[in-house]
C-alpha cells in the first residue's frame, strides 16, 4: 500500500471512529442497547477511539519506516483534529431536532 493510500485510509478510519460513538446506545459497542446512552459514556468512546486510531496509525508508519518522535504538540494536534471530525455525529445526535 502507498504512503498516500495508508494516510487516505487513516483519515477516513478516523472520521468513522470519531462519529461512532453517536452513532449507536451501546456502552463501547458491546454492552447492553440503551433507550439514551449519556454523554459522558460518548466521550469516554471517543477518547479510547482515539488512541485505537493512534495506534492504528503508529503501525502503519512503524511498516512504512523509522517512527518519528512526536511531542506534546502532534497529540494536542490530533486530539483536537479527533473531536473536530466528531462534529457531524454530534450534530446528528444533540442539535437536530427530529419530530416524534
Amino acid at each position: 500500500m502507498s504512503t498516500s493510500a495508508q494516510i487516505g485510509f487513516l483519515v477516513v478510519l478516523a472520521l468513522l471512529a470519531a462519529n461512532l460513538p453517536f452513532a449507536n446506545q451501546r456502552i463501547l459497542l458491546v454492552g447492553p442497547q440503551r433507550i439514551s446512552k449519556p454523554l459522558v459514556w460518548r466521550l469516554v468512546e471517543l477518547v479510547a477511539l482515539y488512541f485505537v486510531v493512534g495506534g492504528v496509525g503508529l503501525a502503519l508508519e512503524s511498516h512504512a519506516g523509522q517512527i518519528a518522535p512526536q511531542g506534546w504538540e502532534f497529540y494536542a494536534v490530533t486530539g483536537t483534529m479527533f473531536v473536530t471530525l466528531a462534529f457531524p455525529g454530534f450534530v446528528y445526535r444533540y442539535l437536530m431536532h427530529r419530530k416524534h
